[in-house]
């Protein structure tokens, strides 16, 4: 499932090619994909105009002319992909653009979705309300980062999953955070001491700055508009490397099953 840096560097490149494009029309060819579809969705962005581009956690929202926002999450497949040929049978959506471009909505599970909310709710939105700290935000540090982890007894990993507490960091990426910060995935979340949080803080940010640099993690479904993958799997320290050579101390690396994810560390650098 795209992460954070994925879907940040899909944002940025929608922003970078859709903003101030009119919406020709829409080719809908399902009434579904996870949920339904809003009702009369052709009908409803036809004519609109794309007018800014955000994120939050792993959702894209695009805002439009009249006041609303389009609310896309990508799922497990997702691909939103800017141009080039038509993709068969699992294209279910076609934007057509006013300068002859098209965007396609791809997606051969159906575990992406979108809606259709008006702009000044959409914080209020099901999908949106009560989401943890944005990483990348400046106010997201190792105090803020330590209140939000406050009194959880659960491993230090999966609270750097749960989206109530922090978004985006999913299982990639929080392996790779947890290393660069020398820190057990083990160890119980709430009992970092404020040295240790500051390290985990900056590490997170560190880490989802490099891989939206990279362009992201293509380790199946995941590519960018252009159809290219992201390049960050080359740089992973820990992540998918079990038995491989720790590159800062030699050390195998080893591997765990934390939530039913796969964790990998390296015991003898992350205490």
């Amino acid at each position: 499932m795209p992460e954070l840096p994925e879907v940040e560097t899909i944002k940025r490149a929608l922003a970078l090619r859709l903003a101030g494009r009119r919406i020709a029309g829409v080719v809908q060819r399902r009434p579904d994909l996870r949920f339904p579809l809003p009702p009369d969705l052709p009908g409803r962005l036809a004519g609109r105009r794309f007018t800014t581009f955000g994120r939050r956690a792993k959702y894209v929202l695009a805002g439009l002319d009249d006041g609303h926002t389009l609310l896309l999450h990508l799922g497990m497949s997702g691909r939103l992909l800017l141009d080039g040929p038509a993709m068969g049978l699992h294209e279910h959506l076609t934007f057509e653009l006013d300068d002859g471009g098209v965007l396609r909505f791809v997606d051969p599970r159906r575990f992406g979705m979108l809606d259709l909310v008006a702009t000044g709710h959409i914080a209020a939105h099901p999908r949106l309300a009560g989401l943890g700290f944005e990483p990348l935000d400046p106010g997201f540090d190792g105090p803020a980062l330590a209140a939000a982890l406050l009194g959880r007894r659960s491993a230090l990993k999966l609270a750097l999953m749960d989206q109530r507490v922090v978004v985006g960091v999913g299982n990639i990426y929080a392996s790779e955070s947890l290393f660069r910060a020398r820190l057990s995935p083990r160890r119980i979340a709430g009992h970092l001491r404020p040295r240790q949080a500051d390290r985990l803080a900056a590490a997170i940010r560190a880490v989802l700055g490099d891989a939206i640099g990279a362009g992201g993690s293509s380790l199946r479904d995941y590519v960018q508009t252009d159809g290219t993958l992201g390049v960050f799997q080359n740089r992973f320290a820990v992540y998918g490397r079990a038995g491989q050579p720790c590159p800062a101390c030699a050390r195998p690396v080893g591997k765990l099953v934390q939530g039913n994810r796969a964790t990998f560390l390296c015991a003898f650098c992350q205490r």
